[in-house]
């Protein structure tokens, strides 16, 4: 078997063509975001990284963030979200719990204080169900910090959220007057 390391480098680059730029290895992505698995091996191997079925089908069940999906038939891979590239999910609207959690760096704040939490280069806002998954999340962009989302009041007025098959939600934005700054870190 290969080194946690390779492991970590191929799942890197998975998520790099699978959810940003799917182009890098020349391969198509359906509306959905899934692409055949046996092309997807054979264009990352022609890349210059091995990959065969059991790395693949390891690294899909083992991945701690659960970012790639296989389909029923295990013929079909799929970065679970966090898309820059037009993909349709095809997650339904549910209501979310009463609050939600958001890491982000302290550098982050004062913007997200004056603009509230967008989506910039992706399709959704993620938001975490527990504050440990978001101090996770918020301590790679530097010294951490948490805000607690009011998200059953954004869905009781008409904002939409979507749990993805990881466990991450998804929403298209949140307004600054939802958030509440978490100082109990």
């Amino acid at each position: 078997m290969i080194s946690d390391k390779q492991l970590t480098h191929i799942s890197k680059f998975l998520s790099l063509v699978l959810r940003h730029q799917p182009e890098k290895i020349d391969i198509q992505l359906d509306q959905n975001g899934w692409t055949d698995i046996n092309e997807l091996i054979q264009k990352v191997n022609n890349y210059g990284i091995h990959l065969d079925k059991e790395i693949l089908h390891h690294i899909v069940a083992t991945n701690s963030k659960k970012r790639f999906a296989l389909n029923d038939a295990l013929d079909k891979i799929r970065a679970s979200q966090g898309h820059s590239i037009d993909i349709e999910l095809g997650y339904t609207n549910q209501q979310p719990p009463e609050f939600l959690y958001h890491g982000t760096s302290e550098k982050s704040v004062q913007s997200i204080l004056e603009t509230g939490l967008e989506r910039r280069n992706r399709q959704h806002v993620h938001l975490s169900n527990d504050i440990e998954t978001a101090l996770k999340v918020g301590q790679r962009h530097g010294k951490p910090f948490i805000f607690k989302v009011l998200a059953e009041e954004m869905y009781n007025n008409n904002f939409q959220f979507y749990l993805s098959d990881n466990g991450v939600w998804l929403t298209d934005h949140v307004p600054a007057k939802y958030l509440k700054q978490n100082n109990s870190l």
